[in-house]
């Protein structure tokens, strides 16, 4: 996937503390932490595949499914 640059303020206290983690080699650059923080903000945002493949799920489709499953694996209970 191709990269774009794009340019950003903060303010000095945010700076200070970006280049802090640089300094401690928690991210490999400025860019690198922003991009993470960014990518985090959108997974957070947007969800993850798992997620929007969940949300398309008919709930009672699902639940008729189970129980027919589990009719299946059980058989008939016995009578006591």
């Amino acid at each position: 996937m191709s990269t774009a640059k794009i340019a950003i303020s903060m303010n000095e206290e945010m700076l200070h503390q970006l280049d802090d983690l640089v300094s401690k080699a928690e991210f490999p650059s400025r860019s690198g932490a922003i991009q993470k923080a960014v990518s985090e903000m959108l997974e957070k945002k947007y969800g993850n595949r798992l997620a929007r493949e969940c949300a398309k799920l008919d709930p009672e489709e699902e639940m008729a499914i189970a129980e027919e499953g589990m009719n299946s694996e059980l058989g008939s209970w016995p009578e006591y």
